[in-house]
């Protein structure tokens, strides 16, 4: 029997991602992502621009990012391509891997921190956990990958 003062699973440090490290992985998922999305507007409308506010186009964009988003950070890797780029992982609150409905929350409250005029993104200034809005809304974090040790 353990005593109290006995850690069953030890606190593991976790180096909380930056702003220009974030920055730069949407960056980078934003050049992958506007290639794909483009190629599949063009694909299906034979147009790469969309005529209206709703229409096709906007449609595929949407799921496009969503799935995207959804899946990579759902899955094993926990992270998008851009954020694979800069070693960086969305884990949730307690560092495991997040479900896909967490991702697709995540992925939507993303558009309420763009919404407020980018106040939901830049909260990771002053937040302990340099957690955005969207991560608070979804309870995720997003951290340096742990380096392994061969």
């Amino acid at each position: 029997m353990a005593d109290q003062n006995t850690t069953i699973f030890p606190e593991r440090h976790v180096e909380y991602a930056g702003f220009w490290e974030r920055f730069f992985a949407a960056f980078l998922d934003g050049i992958l992502l506007s290639i794909i999305s483009y190629g599949l507007t063009f694909a299906v409308t034979g147009s790469f621009f969309a005529d209206s506010l709703i229409s096709i186009p906007t449609v595929i964009n949407i799921l496009v990012y969503w799935l995207y988003d959804a899946f990579q950070e759902s899955s094993s890797a926990q992270a998008t391509l851009g954020k694979r780029a800069l070693n960086l992982k969305v884990t949730n609150l307690e560092i495991g891997r997040i479900s896909f409905g967490q991702a697709t929350v995540r992925h939507f409250a993303k558009y309420l921190s763009f919404l407020i005029l980018l106040i939901g993104y830049l909260m990771m200034l002053w937040d302990s956990k340099k957690q955005t809005l969207h991560d608070k809304t979804a309870g995720t974090l997003v951290s340096r990958q742990e380096n392994q040790a061969s």
